[in-house]
């Protein structure tokens, strides 16, 4: 029976792998945080643009 885990190693273990779970979680959300602030600044970009190409079809 020594190769059967103990309660505590059990318990051991499956904290570990909530650890491991809560880290992938935080660093995916952070990836999404961070492609969301990129998008966001190329839509700013992408209608400044097209701000500036009316403006100039309002001025002629």
């Amino acid at each position: 029976m020594a190769d059967t885990p103990t309660a505590v190693e059990r318990i051991d273990a499956a904290i570990a792998r909530i650890e491991t779970a809560i880290d992938a979680r935080a660093a995916a959300g952070d990836a999404l945080a961070r492609r969301h602030a990129a998008l966001k600044a190329r839509m700013a970009e992408a209608v400044s643009a097209l701000d500036d190409v009316i403006a100039r079809g309002t001025a002629s």
